[in-house]
């Protein structure tokens, strides 16, 4: 878990390689070719982070599907977090203030996938902190929202906001007959909308679309408080993937895969989106 501040960034590598296209959308193109994934090939796809998690150690790999390449995970057995199974870092893929931010991305979970007790995914983040792990939200710092994969292949958004009810990050489950299915591509799409000052109004949407069949809205949570301070807004893609979870009893007994491509972002201006 990582809780460290952002400091000022060279921005102007993200505008090289992340053209907006006409509907405002930025594809996050993986240049490496099948095979490991460097550190040097990791920083010259997502310039700007600050820390790793499970590149220098070798859990991350691409693998071409359709002609494009696509991030492929290694969650070690008997290990949770991204210390020690799975991959982490913070992408800050903008310096303006966006008051709203969209990310939508693909998985597929290979066949042997364990889900165990759940584990977390990618989502949202922005402030000078990365919150997780616990991290108190006061509205000055930042925020964080990412999915989650729960037992049986369940599913729900994970998050860290002004409002949780506990020191960890607040539940919000998926309908009772959602599940994540294996082997097949599931597309993920997820918004955050920031609050006005002093009020509840903020937004999280989250959107899956399952193999062979039609998006569908998940969680809308239309009440959410982000931000106690104007400068908060929506600016960076968490890359979380790995089991845990709090103890050994989320650790997949084997070693087991997950792959992610089609990554892309997109930010808004006002609090009406």
């Amino acid at each position: 878990m990582h809780s460290r501040p952002l400091t000022l960034l060279v921005f102007s590598l993200l505008i090289l390689r992340a053209n907006a296209a006409p509907d405002g959308w930025h594809n996050i193109e993986i240049s490496a070719t099948p095979g490991p994934y460097t550190t040097a090939q990791w920083k010259a796809d997502w310039p700007g982070c600050e820390y790793e998690d499970g590149i220098s150690e070798g859990r991350l790999s691409t693998t071409l599907i359709d002609g494009s390449a696509w991030l492929r995970i290694a969650y070690a057995a008997g290990k949770i977090g991204p210390d020690g199974g799975g991959c982490g870092w913070r992408w800050p893929y903008t310096a303006k203030l966006a008051l709203s931010g969209e990310l939508r991305y693909s998985v597929i979970f290979d066949k042997d996938f364990e889900f165990v007790r759940g584990g977390k995914m990618p989502g949202l983040c922005g402030g000078p902190k990365t919150i997780t792990g616990g991290d108190a939200v006061n509205g000055h710092e930042g925020w964080s929202a990412r999915v989650m994969w729960r037992k049986d292949g369940r599913g729900q958004a994970y998050v860290y906001h002004m409002n949780q009810p506990r020191k960890y990050g607040d539940e919000f489950d998926f309908p009772a007959d959602f599940r994540f299915t294996l082997g097949q591509p599931i597309d993920i799409r997820m918004r955050v909308t920031m609050n006005t000052l002093g009020q509840r109004d903020g937004k999280l949407r989250v959107w899956v679309t399952l193999p062979s069949s039609a998006e569908r809205l998940l969680v809308d949570r239309p009440n959410m408080q982000w931000r106690a301070a104007p400068q908060i807004g929506v600016d960076s893609l968490l890359f979380n993937t790995f089991h845990g979870g709090s103890d050994d009893t989320w650790a997949p007994q084997q070693e087991c895969h997950a792959m992610f491509g089609a990554f892309a972002w997109k930010t808004g201006d006002t609090q009406k989106e």
